[in-house]
C-alpha cells in the first residue's frame, strides 16, 4: 500500500458497460457535471453494449466522447455493429480487446493525454474462462505493461478486463499489481463490493457494473430472458430496458509521483441502486 504521506493529484473515473439508450442518457446527463465538480482528470467508459445492447456505432462512440469520455473500451460484443470493423481504425479512442488474434482491426491499448497533462495508458483485454477462445490475456498484458512502465513511460495505467469469471479477473489484477493504477472488471453488469487497493498500489474492482436500467435482467427487458429460463426456447430478440438508468462506475485517486492508487470508491447515481459518492471527491 502506498505511504499515507504521498501526494494525491490525479483522479480517474471508470464507467461500466453502457447498455442501450437509457445507459447513454444517464452518461450524457451526469458525466459532464461530474468532470467539472469533482475535478476528474481522465474518464474511461466501456461502450460495448451502447447500441441497442449490442455493440457500438461511430455516432454513439462520438456521443460518449462528447459527454466527456477520454477512452472507450469494449469486449465480446465489439463487432456486433458491423461498421465498428471499419471506423475503429480511424478512431484511436475506441479500443477492442488486445488479445484478439493477429489481424483484428483496431488497437487493444493506447496512450492518451489527461486533462492535467498526464500520460495515461489504457489497455483492454478479454477473459477466456466461460468466454470465446482468445489469445492469452496474461501474456498480452505483460507485453503491454512492459512496453509502457508506470511512473516512467506513462503516469497512469488503466486496464479493463472484460471477463465472466471473478477468479480470472482477480488473478489478472494481482498479475498487474504495482504495474497498473487501476484494474477493473466489466461484462457481468452487476457491481461488486470488493473495491480495494492491492498491496503494490493497484486499485481493483471485480466488476464495475453497468450504466443502464437495473429494473431488468442485466440491462435487458425482463420478459424474454425470463421466458428463455422458464421454457428453454428462444423467442424474441433481447432488447435493452428503457427505464431510469443508474450511472455505475468507480473512482480512483492516484499519487502523482508514482501513478499508484491511494483510494478507490464506487460511484452510483440515479435509478434503482442506492446512490454512492466517493468520500474523497470535493
Amino acid at each position: 500500500m502506498p505511504d499515507a504521506d504521498e501526494g494525491i493529484a490525479m483522479r480517474l473515473l471508470f464507467l461500466g458497460d453502457v447498455v442501450g439508450r437509457s445507459g447513454r442518457q444517464v452518461v450524457s446527463e451526469h458525466l459532464p457535471r461530474l468532470i467539472e465538480t469533482s475535478a476528474i482528470d481522465f474518464v474511461v467508459v466501456n461502450g460495448e453494449n451502447a447500441a441497442g445492447g449490442f455493440g457500438i456505432t461511430e455516432e454513439i462512440a462520438q456521443e460518449l466522447l462528447d459527454a466527456g469520455a477520454d477512452a472507450i473500451t469494449t469486449g465480446n460484443h465489439v463487432w456486433d455493429q458491423r461498421e465498428a470493423l471499419v471506423f475503429i481504425e480511424r478512431q484511436p479512442r475506441l479500443l477492442r480487446p488486445a488479445n484478439f488474434p493477429a489481424g483484428a482491426p483496431g488497437r487493444g491499448a493506447n496512450v492518451f493525454t489527461a486533462r492535467n497533462g498526464a500520460r495515461v495508458l489504457v489497455a483492454n483485454v478479454m477473459g477466456r474462462v466461460f468466454m470465446d477462445a482468445m489469445d492469452d490475456p496474461f501474456t498480452v498484458l505483460d507485453g503491454i505493461l512492459d512496453g509502457a512502465p508506470l511512473g516512467t513511460a506513462v503516469d497512469a495505467v488503466v486496464v479493463d478486463i472484460h471477463a465472466e469469471a471473478t477468479s480470472e479477473k482477480q488473478a489478472l489484477a494481482y498479475f498487474c499489481d504495482g504495474r497498473a493504477s487501476l484494474v477493473v472488471g466489466t461484462h457481468t453488469h452487476v457491481p461488486t463490493a470488493d473495491h480495494r487497493v492491492l498491496p503494490e498500489g493497484t486499485a481493483f474492482m471485480s466488476d464495475v457494473g453497468m450504466c443502464g436500467d437495473y429494473e431488468s435482467i442485466i440491462g435487458m427487458e425482463r420478459d424474454e430472458p425470463l421466458s428463455r429460463f422458464l421454457r428453454k426456447i428462444p423467442g424474441a430478440r433481447f432488447s435493452p430496458a428503457l427505464g431510469e438508468a443508474t450511472l455505475s462506475g468507480v473512482a480512483v485517486e492516484l499519487d502523482d509521483r508514482t501513478g499508484r492508487a491511494t483510494a478507490i470508491a464506487p460511484v452510483r447515481i440515479g435509478g434503482a441502486l442506492s446512490p454512492v459518492r466517493p468520500p474523497f471527491w470535493p
